[in-house]
């Protein structure tokens, strides 16, 4: 089934973007939730009328992905954690709890847009951390992880 994207959907295209997806999908899902239209001629010429509006929206969030690429390269995450005398960690670092740390210093990223090498940090050094931005941006966060100092 053809249908008109009305906004973003992870895995399928940006909002104007025109798609083929199976039946089921659009009518269960993308159209009860109102994500898509279906193509007609009538849908293609409002997709048109609304076309440059369209093309703003993806200019303002291209040049909001390059600001915080650079805002993000900036910074580097420290974290302390337990960890045995060889540098292994007792647990691990992961998307999620890079999530939480960039939401604390006022970065609203999900954490499924967070690529940590081989799903989780489990040692003790200083790492690099990719972060999915818009389209194809990405930034590269500078990750460091320290065994934490022991209560003795």
């Amino acid at each position: 089934m053809k249908v008109i994207l009305n906004q973003d959907v992870v895995g399928l295209g940006e909002e104007g973007d025109i798609r083929e997806v199976a039946s089921g999908y659009a009518r269960n899902f993308l159209l009860p939730k109102s994500l898509v239209v279906p193509h007609t001629k009538a849908n293609l010429a409002t997709l048109e009328r609304r076309r440059g509006a369209i093309e703003r929206r993806r200019e303002e969030k291209r040049s909001e992905a390059l600001g915080l690429k650079e805002r993000l390269e900036a910074e580097e995450l420290k974290f302390a954690m337990p960890a045995g005398e060889n540098g292994k960690l007792f647990g691990s670092v992961n998307n999620a709890t890079l999530a939480a740390e960039l939401e604390r210093r006022g970065y609203q990223i999900e954490k499924k847009r967070i690529e940590v090498p081989e799903h989780a940090i489990r040692a003790t050094g200083t790492f690099k951390v990719r972060v999915r931005l818009y389209d194809k941006e990405e930034a590269v966060l500078k990750v460091v992880v320290e065994a934490a100092a022991s209560a003795s």
